[in-house]
């Protein structure tokens, strides 16, 4: 298999095997992230795509679902795309489900119609990397879009018939701002239909902008407490008839799981009970130790 560097799943999509058809990120400048540091954008060669097709027919013949890497395949555009879920399909005939992630703006190259082609192919879930429905918050952490273009393509997913994930990044606003990027976070994921809403918290990793800002005093970053009120400012205000997952260092008991709106006021409960009586300290300590987004 053509695995160029670090394989980065989403561990969510319980799905196999892996399939690498671009290295790195097209947009790599936001300020929270090295996971693509330097690793430059391109293409799988469509020689190398094939002879791991190849490989996992005699490997995995009867696979189902495949997740496709690396940060945002999603940005091809429908004419590279297609040939390749083509290809998945010829060589893996039992393929039901093509799992990728991507950025808001790689929607934008795709009309609904390529979508629901896409769809038929095996498209049917993609997860969005979106952070933040506040402008300033966007705009702080070089996003590089902001919350109408998350309204804008999400809409043609819905209208595509495609389920979609959209993530929350708890913390990335810091202090200053933290209250109006739960607010408008939860207001915009609300106009939307994912299917999933995952969380986690900032964590300031070496390397990257946001803890660089830190160091320099221009950006405050939030207390693990700081941390759980601002989720959970998010999720009384999010109306979304979706899962709810996250992997913020509070424990998950009560927090992840289908029905989140029938939920809601239980994971409120949880959350409100972390913050008055959770070990702080371990939690501090469980983020010190992460390594990786």
């Amino acid at each position: 298999m053509h695995f160029s560097g670090t394989v980065y799943r989403n561990p969510y999509w319980s799905t196999w095997p892996l399939l690498e058809i671009t290295q790195g990120c097209t947009h790599n400048k936001c300020k929270f992230c090295t996971m693509y540091k330097d690793v430059p954008f391109r293409m799988s060669p469509m020689e190398w795509i094939e002879e791991d097709l190849k490989e996992l027919a005699e490997s995995d013949p009867d696979a189902k679902t495949i997740q496709v890497l690396s940060a945002n395949p999603l940005v091809l555009t429908y004419d590279k795309l297609a040939p390749i879920f083509e290809m998945i399909n010829k060589y893996l005939r039992k393929m039901e489900y093509i799992y990728l992630a991507g950025r808001v703006t790689d929607l934008k190259n795709k009309t609904v119609e390529e979508l629901k082609k896409l769809k038929e192919l095996g498209m049917k879930e993609i997860s969005l990397g979106v952070e933040s429905g506040d402008d300033w918050t966007l705009d702080r952490i070089n996003k590089g879009y902001h919350a109408k273009d998350i309204l804008e393509q999400c809409h043609k997913l819905e209208e595509a018939g495609i389920d979609y994930w959209m993530t929350f990044l708890n913390g990335v606003a810091g202090k200053s701002h933290s209250r109006e990027h739960a607010m408008n976070s939860a207001k915009i994921f609300s106009q939307c239909k994912p299917m999933l809403v995952g969380t986690g918290g900032l964590t300031l990793f070496p390397g990257t902008p946001l803890l660089e800002e830190a160091k320099r005093g221009e950006f405050d970053p939030l207390s693990e407490k700081e941390m759980l009120e601002e989720l959970k400012l998010f999720i009384e205000n999010l109306e979304c008839d979706c899962s709810f997952i996250t992997h913020h260092t509070v424990s998950g008991k009560n927090l992840t799981g289908s029905d989140f709106l029938k939920r809601k006021d239980q994971i409120v409960a949880a959350l409100d009970h972390e913050i008055k009586h959770g070990d702080l300290n371990r939690m501090a300590a469980l983020r010190h130790n992460k390594r990786t987004l």
